[in-house]
């Protein structure tokens, strides 16, 4: 459960730097700022981002999901109000965050199921399988 949680929090660090990196506007300006970041932002997804989706689910169906993203540059707009040493330059560097970060959990995924020779699957409908 430990190693799931530093694996996780590793890779939100590591797609808010490549965000950063790539989006003006997105600006780290310490390895701290960039550790807290994550877990600020970790926590936001993991208690926020829920009632989020829930609350704005008839948006998410009629756009197809992409307001979804919406939501998630919500979410890193807001780690940056609360973590100094992290900085956007509004709402819409956020959402361009965001979009790099989807990209990247995409590209990750992808590279995942590469790299094992497609064993990565969705393990709980494998069980919810009726035969």
């Amino acid at each position: 459960m430990l190693f799931a949680f530093l694996f996780m929090w590793a890779l939100t660090a590591l797609g808010l730097w490549i965000a950063a990196a790539l989006v003006p506007g997105v600006r780290i300006r310490s390895t701290s700022g960039l550790a807290w970041a994550a877990l600020v932002l970790g926590l936001a997804n993991a208690f926020i981002r829920p009632l989020l989706w829930l609350l704005t689910l008839p948006l998410t169906v009629l756009t197809f999901g992409l307001f979804a993203l919406v939501v998630n540059g919500f979410l890193i707009w807001l780690t940056a109000g609360l973590v100094p040493d992290f900085e956007t330059d509004g709402f819409g560097p956020a959402l361009l965050a965001a979009l790099v970060m989807a990209l990247f959990g995409i590209l990750g995924f992808v590279a995942a199921e590469w790299l094992l020779f497609g064993t990565v699957h969705w393990m709980m409908m494998e069980h919810a399988r009726p035969f």
